[in-house]
């Protein structure tokens, strides 16, 4: 295969810092644009700081090795990497000279008058940008390494039908042990809920959750009580509340729409595990007692701002972080019965936990039933560092709905909690169910759907 030339755009780097390993042995042209852009983000500290901080320090080791103008191999079996300035006198007229954009499109032009036949690529995260190249003749691709599934239908869901005989739904019921076949029922992951379905009547059915191809199916747990009130409205909320509820499942994932009740089913388990235990803990006088390991519940989200940033915030940290956290507040409030004093009882006992995710690197949380809302907005190395925070007798629970990021650094294939569904859906200690039916209100159910 022809060798390429492809050409980084600031958005490829600072999504991914390994970005430059990933072109096997085509060569690399980083424009001198570039790395003033990167510079600018190198004091965030956010996932964005710490790619812009990584790939400084691996342009650093390679300048080590070679001078970066005349090109230096990245390693055996790889092409050359090398910076290039830019020529503004080949852009089109159209195009205005002074932005950066147009500045890195520049040098690509002129990396594609240099090349002859060789193949020149601007690799590139902004849509725009794309196009631009498209409009001039260039050829642009977006960067897809760091993208767990090529499209959004492919996302793993937690659950599956599955067509079996008469008999079968029989047995389930009457509480024999029904193991399903691999060779028949191929590809189905640990704690997958299954709906088993008559092949002779199909509106006979049978609702399970998988463990492997060695153990009998389990029956849901529906929780038909509710918990603090909440109940499950249809099938995927039920299957929600077993994972939550099941202390061996370690990581819960929860993805769906807005009104879809993944956060307040998540918080809802949280209450019942936590503070319910801790009452009936204090009611028996018994230290001793403990039906579950979680002596807290932490509840955080990460801060990322829909539309325009309001800017900074005055006051304490707790002041500037009340507005991210108001809407785990509102479902609190909700689930306590609007008893803004018991809430608060609650956060002074240390019994609820409300913070900012900012601050959760070098932590380690024990015994703690922790929920991370809004993790569609987080990369897959923030939700590593929050995964890897969880100590002994936690869990852990990330809800997030993929259609609606606010990270112009992830899509729905690179979001980190796409990357923590389809990277842990095989391990025995995780979960995950996705929420498709809208259940807030008639309201947001239908601007779910139609807008």
């Amino acid at each position: 295969m022809a060798k390429k030339t492809y050409v980084l755009d600031t958005s490829a780097c600072l999504t991914d810092a390994d970005c430059i390993h990933n072109f096997a042995n085509n060569d690399i042209v980083i424009p001198l644009k570039v790395l003033e852009e990167i510079d600018k983000h190198k004091k965030r500290q956010d996932s964005v700081g710490i790619n812009a901080r990584r790939i400084i320090r691996s342009f650093d080791e390679l300048r080590a090795k070679g001078s970066l103008q005349k090109g230096v191999r990245l390693g055996k079996g790889k092409g050359i990497l090398r910076v290039a300035s830019q020529d503004t006198s080949t852009l089109p007229s159209d195009l205005d000279v002074t932005i950066p954009d147009h500045e890195i499109i520049s040098t690509a032009i002129s990396e594609d008058q240099t090349n002859g036949n060789r193949k020149t690529i601007v690799v590139s995260r902004d849509i725009n940008m794309r196009v631009i190249c498209d409009a001039i003749g260039l050829l642009s691709e977006d960067y897809r390494e760091n993208e767990v599934i090529k499209k959004e239908s492919e996302l793993y869901t937690g659950f599956r039908s599955c067509l079996v005989d008469d008999q079968t739904v029989d047995f389930f019921y009457s509480g024999e042990d029904v193991i399903l076949d691999p060779e028949e029922h191929k590809g189905i992951c640990p704690n997958e809920f299954v709906m088993l379905v008559s092949s002779s009547n199909e509106k006979k059915t049978a609702l399970c959750r998988f463990v492997d191809y060695l153990s009998p199916l389990e029956e849901v747990q529906g929780y038909k009580d509710g918990l603090w009130g909440v109940k499950a409205r249809n099938k995927e909320q039920m299957f929600a509340l077993d994972l939550l509820m099941d202390p061996d499942i370690e990581v819960v994932s929860l993805i769906g729409k807005a009104g879809s009740g993944k956060t307040l089913l998540a918080i809802a388990a949280g209450l019942e595990q936590v503070v319910s235990n801790m009452n009936i803990k204090n009611k028996l006088n018994d230290d001793t007692y403990c039906r579950t390991p979680y002596k807290k519940l932490v509840v955080s989200r990460p801060v990322m701002p829909m539309g325009k940033d309001i800017g900074f915030l005055p006051g304490t940290m707790q002041e500037k972080m009340a507005p991210w956290l108001a809407p785990v507040q509102d479902n609190l409030k909700f689930l306590t019965g609007d008893d803004q004093t018991t809430l608060d009882d609650y956060m002074q006992r240390g019994i609820i936990e409300i913070e900012a995710l900012t601050y959760i690197r070098g932590r380690s949380i024990a015994n703690a039933y922790i929920v991370i809302d809004e993790a569609q907005n987080l990369t897959a190395h923030e939700v590593k560092t929050i995964l890897t925070r969880v100590g002994e007798g936690t869990k852990i629970v990330l809800t997030g709905d993929i259609e609606q990021i606010d990270n112009v650094y992830v899509n729905e294939m690179s979001s980190g909690l796409t990357h923590a569904v389809e990277k842990m859906k095989d391990h025995d200690i995780t979960g995950h169910i996705t929420l498709k039916k809208g259940e807030r209100s008639r309201v947001a159910t239908l601007a779910a759907k139609v807008l």
